[in-house]
């Protein structure tokens, strides 16, 4: 067991997350460990408390609390993905190079490790590694219960400006949700700020984002501004519509908390769409009933973006995943009927 430990982050090291340059350091610690430090407060940056997103710097000093010695911890090896995981995370591959890795991820997978998180993308790693030293990096997010197109990095440089790119807003990402009922207008720009809510347990497990009216956002503290662009491009009378959504920003759970703040939550959202939801619309409930599943109905359906390596255009197009495709199916949507960007003439 080590004592505590200041290290300085290295020039090479800087721009990633705290808790992979930690892994890397200390490859015997598992997720979960190293998110209790976070909630402890064992381990800073700089001295200030961190998450296990917080990004380091070059030149950053990290206080690392003890840690056990690699030879006494048993260590997980690298390769442990199951035939079955491998098989499927392999075949979730839209588009490949020797920079980027493009996948559709499923509904229900997280994208990483956390309190109770045992299988996830950022674990498969090892499954997707095609040939290279190293396994790809994630430089953006999507929750757990929603699926799409999710980039990862295949080298170092690439991930970095990847994460510039998202950042910077430089790309551009389109996403597909059946919602209850129909928004009126068709078309129109949703700027409810977030802020987020305590949950209940010891764990804050019923944790979820609150909307604030924007002319409100400097009387709440940690209230932060949200956009989000929305069109309808089919409906079912005024009991289902099926929308193109565009995050402006990036916040957590926003197209969630946006759409059932309108009085439309998405399709399967109880936690947004549930008997708390405060806002009723027309579309108030977000289970549909009948044949319609009950899980969440969110997929990010589009991402364009500039390769960091050619300087192309790269347009990436997830199908649906089977429990919307079947929901389209029983509405009588077409997803060929749908334009590729509906926003495209109003830029």
């Amino acid at each position: 067991m080590s004592g505590v430990q200041l290290i300085e982050v290295q020039p090479g090291e800087g721009d990633q997350r705290i808790d992979r340059w930690l892994r890397r350091r200390f490859p015997q610690l598992s997720q979960g460990r190293i998110e209790k430090m976070c909630r402890k407060g064992e381990l800073r940056l700089d001295g200030g408390r961190v998450k296990s997103a917080t990004r380091v710097a070059a030149g950053q000093s990290v206080r690392v609390p003890p840690i056990p010695d690699a030879s006494a911890t048993p260590m997980r090896a690298a390769a442990e993905v199951s035939e079955t995981d491998a098989r499927m995370i392999r075949a979730a591959v839209l588009y490949r190079d020797d920079h980027i890795l493009a996948l559709n991820k499923p509904a229900g997978l997280p994208v990483q490790g956390g309190s109770g998180q045992k299988r996830h993308v950022d674990g498969m790693g090892e499954a997707l590694k095609f040939g290279l030293d190293e396994a790809p990096r994630l430089v953006h997010r999507l929750d757990k219960d929603t699926s799409g197109v999710l980039i990862m990095a295949r080298t170092r440089a690439v991930a970095a400006a990847l994460t510039q790119a998202f950042r910077a807003r430089e790309t551009r990402k389109i996403y597909w949700a059946a919602v209850a009922g129909v928004p009126s207008p068709a078309m129109g720009t949703i700027r409810y700020a977030l802020v987020k809510a305590a949950g209940h347990g010891a764990g804050g497990e019923a944790e979820k984002m609150r909307c604030v009216d924007p002319r409100r956002i400097d009387d709440v503290p940690g209230a932060k501004r949200a956009t989000t662009d929305y069109a309808v491009l089919s409906s079912l009378a005024k009991r289902a519509a099926w929308m193109a959504l565009i995050p402006i920003t990036g916040r957590t759970h926003q197209l969630r908390a946006h759409m059932a703040e309108i009085g439309h939550p998405i399709v399967g959202d109880g936690k947004y769409g549930g008997s708390g939801q405060e806002n009723l619309g027309d579309g108030w409930g977000a289970q549909l009933g009948g044949g319609i599943s009950r899980k969440l109905h969110l997929h990010a359906r589009s991402l364009r973006l500039v390769h960091p390596v050619t300087g192309g255009t790269l347009s990436l197009t997830a199908p649906l995943p089977d429990h919307m495709l079947r929901t389209w199916e029983f509405l009588g949507w077409n997803a060929a009927d749908a334009p590729a960007d509906p926003f495209e003439d109003l830029e």
